[in-house]
């Protein structure tokens, strides 16, 4: 099973130090002052919104059933073999169309800078270890990189071992 970026939605300050570190590893310099000196408006591709009391980072799930790839007309979205959807190396594919914008059911693709192409989670910042910038942002731990059974199986653990101390 794939690796997801998870959300501790209880955790999160709206530091947006995700958001940052995410732009940043996807400029040129590949860091901060390199970005700034080169001049560059690097995009990032996670956002950070308020939904009702909570700060939520959303981030591309990279769907099984991908909706944004059917809907691609050019072909320039596509999976890799480690399941992540990505439009990377399809860019010179990409006409602007902006149906897979339509159709994401989490509202997470967004134009470039120039209107040219779409943009979103690539997972192309991963360090030497396979964890995603913003993950390793993360201040908080509010971010976690895991497979989803079993996170939400720790997750439990974790809720029931609190339940018992309180006892």
């Amino acid at each position: 099973m794939p690796k997801e970026v998870l959300i501790r939605y209880d955790r999160c300050l709206g530091c947006r130090s995700c958001q940052l570190a995410c732009a940043v590893a996807h400029s040129s310099a590949g860091n901060l002052f390199g970005a700034v000196l080169n001049g560059e408006k690097p995009r990032t591709r996670i956002f950070v919104h308020q939904v009702g009391g909570y700060k939520a980072p959303l981030n591309c799930r990279h769907c099984q059933d991908a909706p944004c790839i059917d809907a691609c007309i050019a072909g320039a979205m596509h999976k890799k073999g480690d399941g992540t959807v990505t439009n990377v190396g399809g860019e010179q594919q990409c006409t602007a169309c902006w149906m897979c914008v339509m159709v994401c059911p989490y509202g997470i693709i967004r134009s470039d800078a120039e209107g040219t192409m779409a943009l979103k989670c690539d997972r192309e910042c991963r360090d030497e270890t396979g964890i995603p910038a913003c993950v390793r942002a993360c201040p908080t731990g509010a971010l976690v990189y895991d497979e989803v059974d079993d996170y939400s199986g720790r997750r439990r653990l974790d809720v029931l071992h609190r339940a018992l101390s309180n006892v």
